[in-house]
């Protein structure tokens, strides 16, 4: 991000609420320099808009990262928090047109809940309202005969090996699955396994552009390793080309396209109004699943997308262009705040005006720079791929 920064005109550089200088209000920042492929810290003033990159955890980080939000709340953020899976499933559960595209899910409170799922569904799964990267998820399935199924992946993501248990030891195993005191969802869960058996889904990442409309800039498929309920590519999962996976789903060439267009229009929806009930957004990653009868279901909203996939599904425009728009956005969203409309040298124009920032010159190339912190919270370098 910090040498497409430099390509548009912008200086892009990474910070934490540790590095910065309340009573010089100045930042020492970690800059970046492509020539020497090396870091080096450097004192900042304070951006022209921020790019928080940090994810909802349990964590002394992210203690700090909340207060820098709420002493700094006048600086321009180009997305805010979202809140957990359970209320981003009910704020979606109230427009008519997503509800379709929704597995039935329920606020974990009493092993009533997950019982009363299964009577319906034979297939459950159990996650923690603000997990990433396929912590702590319980599958159950319901097999012949009124025992049940369970497997998962634990906190630290190890693959925990399937079991059977009966009705009655159903009630202990789910509160043994719980030992960080976490609040749960349970959610009906989709039959997505491979003719190899292993599960599959999709990611796909919706962006603002250089004119501050959402555009999906691509979707992969993800493919999970052997014995896994999850398909997540930090738990070793593999990333394949969209078409290609769907194509073991759907023989039909229309239909594929049909299929595509449908999850396409529902990421773009789900992000706008997202945005319009929880402010300001510049990206989302939607995690899809694609039944045998070619219905798009939407599993859950990720806030802070990784962009590993495509790079790893050979979708290498997909992933330069995930880079590239989060700036393309920013210097747009500046200009907005500036009153301008020229577009920035270099940026991408696509419906709309851009725009340049009036700040310093840069000296090798002329080209007008402004300050942009790609993130608060978590260096770059340490944000893992979900």
């Amino acid at each position: 991000m910090i040498v497409a920064g430099q390509k548009l005109g912008m200086n892009v550089y990474v910070f934490t609420p540790d590095d910065v200088d309340d009573a010089n209000e100045r930042i020492n920042a970690m800059i970046f320099k492509p020539e020497t492929k090396s870091w080096h810290r450097k004192w900042m003033k304070f951006p022209n808009l921020v790019y928080d990159r940090c994810r909802i955890q349990r964590s002394r980080r992210f203690e700090q990262l909340l207060a820098f939000r709420r002493k700094y709340g006048h600086l321009t953020f180009l997305n805010r928090p979202l809140r957990n899976k359970w209320t981003v499933y009910r704020t979606l559960g109230k427009v008519p047109a997503f509800r379709d595209h929704l597995p039935s899910t329920r606020l974990l409170q009493s092993n009533d809940d997950v019982i009363s799922l299964l009577r319906k569904h034979s297939l459950v799964y159990v996650k923690p309202i603000n997990g990433t990267g396929g912590r702590g998820i319980l599958r159950i399935e319901r097999l012949n005969g009124g025992s049940f199924s369970l497997q998962g992946r634990d906190h630290t993501r190890r693959i925990v090996a399937p079991r059977r248990v009966s009705r009655q030891q159903l009630p202990a195993a789910l509160r043994a699955w719980n030992t960080n005191g976490d609040r749960y969802i349970a959610q009906q869960g989709l039959h997505i396994k491979l003719p190899s058996g292993r599960v599959h889904d999709y990611r796909m990442l919706v962006q603002k552009n250089g004119s501050g409309e959402w555009e999906v800039t691509g979707c992969a498929g993800r493919v999970g390793p052997p014995r896994s309920i999850t398909s997540n590519l930090h738990g070793g999962g593999e990333a394949v080309s969209m078409n290609a996976l769907l194509r073991q789903w759907v023989d039909n060439e229309d239909r594929l396209h049909q299929i595509r267009n449908t999850a396409e229009s529902l990421g773009i929806g789900v992000a706008r109004h997202l945005e319009s009930t929880y402010g300001a957004l510049c990206e989302l990653a939607l995690d899809l699943a694609i039944d045998r009868r070619g219905r798009v279901w939407l599993l859950e909203v990720n806030p802070k997308p990784a962009r590993e996939v495509f790079i790893q599904a050979g979708e290498k425009e997909a992933y330069r262009t995930a880079i590239r728009r989060p700036i393309e956005y920013a210097l747009w969203l500046y200009g907005q705040r500036r009153g301008r409309s020229k577009p920035p040298a270099g940026a991408q124009r696509t419906n709309g005006p851009s725009a340049r920032p009036d700040s310093r010159p840069d000296s090798r190339t002329g080209a007008h720079r402004s300050n942009v912190s790609s993130q608060t919270g978590f260096d770059l370098r340490d944000a893992e791929p979900s």
